[in-house]
């Protein structure tokens, strides 16, 4: 075979393999879909810690809302309300939850202390928390029930990229019936 009729042949089937499209989609999907599959389960986790944040906010503003609507609270009614913020926090594990409701005075001088405090998988809020609370909340003469929540998010798929998320919020209103919430043997300032 002569160097012209072998160039000849090899052009022949360079050109039937350029032309040849059998495995093109095969590969394009190839890919593609790792990047597709990432997009996929990155909306899953995307969307699933927006719900867990907004349940956050939604349980700091539950335990605040509830305890507004009291003049004086026993240990049942605030136990009950706690249970009011699981409930909310439903579909998340309360086991990575945090939740304080904590009732604030406000003196003559506008400094804030702590009246009483309830908390769970937390700590309870005590003494001054004057620079907790925002100057336009700190009233002379008033009190505040200060709702706070905060949750440990753990990403399914993506714990390797982000880790924990811990997300927080915080609420603050004032009482409704009373100039503040008493709590039933624990109250010293209201």
């Amino acid at each position: 075979m002569t160097v012209r009729k072998l160039a000849f042949v090899l052009r022949r089937r360079h050109c039937a393999f350029a032309a040849n499209q059998q495995g093109t989609s095969v590969v394009e999907f190839a890919l593609l879909l790792p990047l597709m599959l990432t997009m996929y389960f990155g909306s899953i986790e995307v969307t699933d810690a927006i719900s867990a944040d907004r349940q956050v906010t939604l349980v700091a503003g539950t335990v605040a809302d509830i305890a507004a609507q009291y003049q004086t609270v026993t240990a049942t009614d605030v136990n009950n309300i706690m249970a009011a913020a699981s409930a909310v926090l439903t579909p998340f594990s309360t086991a990575n939850a945090k939740v304080t409701l904590s009732s604030v005075q406000i003196d003559a001088n506008g400094n804030a202390n702590v009246d009483w405090s309830a908390a769970v998988n937390g700590s309870q809020r005590s003494g001054s928390v004057t620079n907790s609370i925002p100057a336009a909340l700190r009233v002379a003469g008033t009190s505040v029930l200060w709702g706070e929540a905060s949750y440990a998010y753990k990403p399914i798929f993506g714990r390797v990229v982000t880790g924990t998320l811990n997300l927080s919020d915080q609420i603050f209103m004032r009482p409704r019936l009373s100039q503040c919430v008493q709590y039933t043997g624990v109250s010293t300032l209201c």
